[in-house]
């Protein structure tokens, strides 16, 4: 939405500085990824948007499986770059991938709480 329709909006040419015009954009968005969608639609570079967002899925559960089961995690946005990145990684990352989410899943049916590289992770510079 250009800055003449909202005043925190942005000019197309803001937009596609930190956009681009034609590279794929992986978008992990909080709500609902439909808002995301009408925001970018009349973009340059709307059809190259991707976005996961809040999917109402999942039930009482632990943290970070409520972001797994509607695809916001760190494992499914990694891989939805591998699909539209294909040279930014390798089949054994898919993998890899693919094997903490099957690991998560038994970890937190068998405990019910979430794995300790997810629980006990810190940000380090």
């Amino acid at each position: 939405m250009a800055s003449s329709q909202h005043p925190h909006g942005l000019e197309d040419s803001e937009f596609d500085a930190l956009f681009t015009k034609d590279r794929p954009v992986v978008f992990a968005y909080h709500g609902y990824p439909t808002l995301i969608h009408r925001l970018t639609y009349k973009r340059a570079n709307h059809d190259n948007f991707h976005v996961h967002g809040f999917m109402e899925e999942g039930t009482t559960t632990t943290p970070f499986d409520m972001v797994v089961r509607n695809k916001l995690d760190r494992f499914h946005l990694v891989e939805s770059v591998l699909d539209y990145v294909p040279r930014a990684g390798s089949v054994y990352l898919r993998q890899k991938l693919r094997d903490w989410l099957v690991d998560h899943e038994a970890y937190i049916r068998e405990r019910g709480t979430d794995m300790p590289m997810v629980r006990d992770w810190t940000w380090s510079a």
